[in-house]
């Protein structure tokens, strides 16, 4: 069975992508209890485990059982491209409370006594399960973001490359092989009942998911529609720190710059490498600017955001020292 989404071509000229923190900790709950499912993850898991004796995360676990349908009001669809996770937890605190009874009413295989009590008082169900996911957030999650944050935008950069250079069927082909493309129709396989529906005008968001990995998942009405794609790379999430720069490189530019310039293999941004770098954002900056005066990198501007690459000249240097 799939899902079949109609784009028309202003569809298609307002895809975008989006980052969500309550996306990845929702479905870091299936990971935590399913750990053989996601190996990869492996290293989070037991750094976290002793910390969830102090958790009271029932009701949330009743929500997002271990497959299947999860309540959607608590993945609402990121309206801005990064949102905050405070603002995420508010959009679900605002959620109206007859939706969430609805879809705690559609969550399968879960202890229905603890649905029961959602469903009796939405309104209170809400704000609890908004406090559990708060203390989670900060008990399991908080101090691992910017590594999965890292991962995600190195891969928003290449995709966006991608639809840039050979549009809608390029993007869509490297996905996944469930997510296919006609020229009108976007298909994704899912184990659901057919949907056949329109984009209802608010375009597409797609949102990669080191968490959700390697599945793929989709929203619609009465949410706007978002395809929740498997990111690439996520087998490098939990190395620690960037592979170590050639030896001849880091003589001839010095060790942290080799270093840049040898993860530059991806665009990203001064954040993104200061946080794989374990350097302040000051450094690296500092450090671009004299790769870019040597005509090693340049920078382009990518809405707010500037993001760097490495030069023909810089990949000669780089390919050439390993």
């Amino acid at each position: 069975m799939s899902v079949m989404w109609t784009l028309k071509p202003e569809d298609v000229a307002r895809i975008r992508f989006a980052f969500s923190p309550v996306w990845e900790l929702v479905a870091s709950l299936r990971t935590l209890r399913d750990p053989a499912r996601q190996s990869v993850h492996l290293p989070w898991i037991k750094a976290v485990r002793p910390r969830l004796p102090e958790l009271d995360l029932g009701e949330l676990l009743a929500l997002v059982p271990p497959s299947g349908y999860l309540a959607d009001f608590l993945t609402p669809p990121p309206d801005t491209p990064l949102p905050e996770f405070a603002t995420e937890i508010a959009r679900i605190r605002m959620t109206p409370p007859e939706r969430a009874a609805e879809e705690a009413g559609d969550v399968v295989g879960s202890d229905p006594a603890v649905i029961e009590r959602f469903r009796s008082d939405p309104a209170a169900g809400i704000a609890r399960v908004a406090d559990a996911l708060e203390a989670y957030w900060e008990a399991c999650f908080a101090e691992y973001w910017p590594r999965v944050y890292g991962l995600l935008e190195r891969d928003v950069m290449r995709r966006s490359r991608e639809l840039a250079s050979g549009g809608a069927r390029q993007l869509f082909a490297g996905l996944d092989p469930s997510i296919r493309w006609t020229g009108e129709h976007l298909l994704v396989d899912q184990p659901l009942c057919p949907l056949d529906t329109g984009l209802h005008g608010e375009g597409l968001v797609l949102l990669p998911s080191a968490f959700y990995w390697p599945s793929v998942a989709v929203m619609s009405a009465p949410y706007q529609s978002m395809l929740i794609y498997p990111v690439q790379g996520v087998g490098t999430l939990w190395e620690q720190g960037p592979a170590p720069a050639p030896g001849a490189l880091a003589a001839l530019i010095g060790r942290s710059r080799a270093q840049i310039l040898t993860a530059l293999a991806e665009p990203a941004t001064t954040s993104a490498l200061a946080r794989r770098m374990s350097l302040s954002p000051g450094a690296v900056s500092q450090h671009l600017g004299v790769l870019s005066a040597g005509g090693l990198t340049v920078g382009n501007r990518l809405g707010k955001q500037v993001v760097y690459r490495r030069t023909a000249m810089g990949d000669a240097l780089a390919v050439g020292a390993a």
